[in-house]
């Protein structure tokens, strides 16, 4: 793990594409004590170790389906009928989960070194738990992917060109081509030396949204971001999701 020095941190941003609502800023100063984090995304081969030790059953198991990218549903996956209005390239596919990433006869032999996704906060929590750490709060989070740089707008600094430094989406959203997660080490690493804190997926983090509770944050974006959709590969930048959400493109690091 990757140590963090503790000390006063500069957080937040003030950019003028900041999505309206989402609580970016304003910047502003946290005292945080030494933390380490994961220098990359857990694997699916991790988290096969942690299911293998413990028989752990992940929600997405459980359920019986989750949430697959259009273009990235296996041609013999089943596709339930049921849709998200607001964004109609996810397909809920029967039996996709972290064992079979994109449904049907998928599996993840080929993608041991990728994240692991189609896991929950919950599924996310259980891994860190079992593993002696945790979570990563929301401000570590943030601290930790700028790599020490001073309100950079980017892991690497203020700079941003499609597929140079982070997993993000090539061409026109939704329908331009679409590969999916890539190796956990893809990519220069930022100036603490962790990879893909932008880009490639989500990564849950350990506080709640608001205090209504009905979501936990996630930080960094996917490889399904984009301008023209969904900016927020930003350091700054910030979302959330209802704690049970399992989808392809979400997944986590731990912090210590």
């Amino acid at each position: 793990m990757v140590a963090i020095p503790g000390g006063a941190y500069r957080i937040g941003g003030d950019d003028p594409d900041a999505v309206p609502g989402d609580g970016e800023g304003p910047v502003r100063t946290v005292v945080l004590e030494a933390f380490r984090v994961d220098p990359t995304a857990v694997t699916n081969a991790q988290f096969a170790a942690f299911v293998k030790a413990t028989g752990y059953v992940t929600e997405a198991e459980e359920f019986g389906w989750s949430f697959v990218f259009h273009s990235l549903v296996d041609q013999g996956a089943d596709v339930l009928d049921a849709a998200v209005p607001a964004a109609p390239w996810w397909r809920a596919v029967a039996g996709a989960s972290w064992r079979r990433p994109s449904g049907g006869g998928s599996t993840v032999g080929d993608r041991r070194n990728h994240p692991v996704v189609h896991v929950s906060w919950r599924d996310a929590d259980a891994y860190a738990r079992w593993a002696g750490k945790r979570l990563p709060t929301e401000a570590e989070w943030e601290v930790a992917a700028r790599g020490g740089l001073l309100g950079a707008r980017y892991p690497w600094g203020d700079g941003f060109v499609v597929g140079q430094r982070c997993n993000t989406f090539r061409g026109d959203f939704p329908y331009g081509p679409c590969a999916g997660t890539v190796p956990v080490t893809s990519f220069r690493p930022n100036g603490y030396g962790l990879y893909n804190m932008a880009g490639n997926v989500w990564e849950w983090c350990a506080d709640w949204w608001d205090t209504s509770r009905s979501g936990r944050v996630i930080r960094g974006g996917s490889y399904l971001c984009h301008e023209s959709y969904c900016n927020r590969y930003r350091v700054a930048a910030r979302t959330s999701t209802t704690p049970d959400s399992t989808t392809g493109h979400v997944g986590f690091r731990c912090a210590l």
